[in-house]
Formats: C-alpha cells, sequence, structure tokens
C-alpha cells in the first residue's frame, strides 16, 4: 500500500522525470534531437543571466515560495523546520517561479545529469591546465557524472547554483532526472 501511494507521487504527468541512468537521459535526448547540458552550460542557464549570485533568484536564501528542498514535512536532520513549501517529494515542473531566462525548478526538486565526467579538481585549476577558460566540456574521461541543480530531499544551502555531485552513470534514483539542451541556431 505505502509503495503504491509513492509510486503514485513519481507518476504524474506534471512531475519531473526520475529514476533514470545517465545513459537512459542521453539516450532520450538524442531521440528528440537534443543533448544533456554540459555542466558549464547548466550553470550558466542556472543563473537566468544573474552573474554570480547564489541562487538562479539572487542571493535571498531558498524558502518556500522559491524551490523544492528538505523542509518540515521530512525528518532529516538537515531539514529547513521553519519552511514548507507544499511537497513532501518532487513538486510538479513549474510551481515556483522561473529563472531571469524563463527556466523552472534549476534549483531543488531533482539532481539533473550532465553530459559531463566529473572530477574534483575541474573548475579549481588556476592554472587553467586541467579546464579550458572557455565553454569546458569536462574531464575527456571518469567513472562519475556530473549532477547539477539540488534535489528535494537535500537542505537549503546545496541548492545553490555552484553545487556540484557525481554519480555513477549508470545509477538510478528518484532524486535524479534531466533536462534536455540543445546548441544555439
Amino acid at each position: 500500500m505505502i509503495l503504491t501511494k509513492i509510486k503514485c507521487l513519481y507518476n504524474h504527468p506534471n512531475q519531473p522525470v526520475t529514476t533514470v541512468t545517465w545513459f537512459d537521459a542521453t539516450a532520450y535526448c538524442e531521440w528528440v534531437g537534443k543533448r544533456l547540458p554540459t555542466e558549464a552550460e547548466w550553470e550558466k542557464v542556472a543563473r537566468g543571466g544573474l552573474e554570480g549570485t547564489r541562487y538562479p533568484w539572487g542571493d535571498a536564501e531558498p524558502d518556500n515560495t522559491k524551490a523544492n528542498f528538505a523542509d518540515r514535512q521530512t525528518e532529516f536532520e538537515w531539514r529547513s523546520a521553519d519552511v514548507n513549501d507544499g511537497f513532501l517529494f518532487t513538486a510538479p515542473v513549474g510551481t515556483f517561479p522561473p529563472n531571469g531566462y524563463g527556466l523552472f525548478d534549476m534549483a531543488g526538486n531533482v539532481w539533473e545529469w550532465c553530459a559531463d565526467w566529473y572530477s574534483p579538481t575541474y573548475y579549481s585549476d588556476v592554472q587553467g591546465t586541467e579546464s579550458p577558460s572557455r565553454n569546458p566540456k569536462g574531464p575527456d574521461t571518469g567513472e562519475r557524472r556530473v549532477l547539477r541543480g539540488g534535489t528535494w530531499y537535500r537542505a537549503a544551502h546545496t541548492i545553490r547554483n555552484a553545487e556540484r555531485i557525481s554519480d555513477f552513470p549508470d545509477s538510478s534514483l528518484n532524486v535524479v532526472g534531466f533536462r534536455c539542451a540543445m546548441d544555439a541556431p
């Protein structure tokens, strides 16, 4: 009974796609003539035209009007006990206001696969020997792929624009989804 109830929460037409591997996400993007965004592209569009801000909406801390993250409905010790965004798990896409580029859910809700292999030092290379200064595409190889955006079960501070994590490309979790990208015409 509980499993059926939880499954229904992830099976609504307006819910974000979840439980897809990096391979699944890549295959879907190719099927529709698109691709996964690079990590650098993802972060640029997440900012919505606001340079140097912590979140897609600016520097104000997340609250129940900005994004879906662990709030008082959860029992996680890292939750924001004074916030109630109205969702225990994922929120329907577009529940929260879009960023400056009109994109929804760039912070919170689900982690999003990026095209890049993950390296913890790729962007911290001040000499420029690991990552190029323009249009970086990530390392050539690796074991894990990049995830960006934060998720419904993580603390508010982890949904910031620059937050990055990784997972094995064959992993599929209910906190991971994707969005398609395409080259500008």
